[in-house]
């Protein structure tokens, strides 16, 4: 089941208050970066961050999910009604994500 359009612009609203949030479309789904750097996704409409200290410590009930099959588990966000808490929760984990691969020809929106 790919990823609504209308989901990730609810959650595109709900970061709002950050700076320099972009996604990108691949395979149906939505791959989500904030200053550059990959914090995670939308996947069959679940939000789903890269685990982090930062990221447990703040979701320590969040549900362990997989984006796809063969993929690394993230944390399903379910508090996405709460903007203060995502802003901290992004806010808190870039630091700990690993610098963006330089490569040529991505397109980010």
């Amino acid at each position: 089941m790919a990823s609504s359009k209308e989901y990730l612009d609810f959650i595109l609203d709900q970061l709002s208050d950050l700076d320099d949030i972009r996604y990108r479309p691949m395979m149906g789904e939505y791959i989500l970066y904030y200053k550059n750097k990959i914090i995670g996704g939308i996947y069959d409409d679940r939000f789903l961050l890269k685990q982090t200290k930062s990221s447990k410590k703040l979701l320590p009930l969040a549900p362990l999910e997989l984006p796809y099959k063969g993929a690394k588990e993230m944390l399903l966000v379910e508090e996405i009604e709460n903007k203060e808490l995502l802003s901290n929760l992004l806010n808190s984990m870039v630091d700990e994500l690993p610098a963006p691969k330089k490569s040529g020809n991505k397109k980010q929106k």
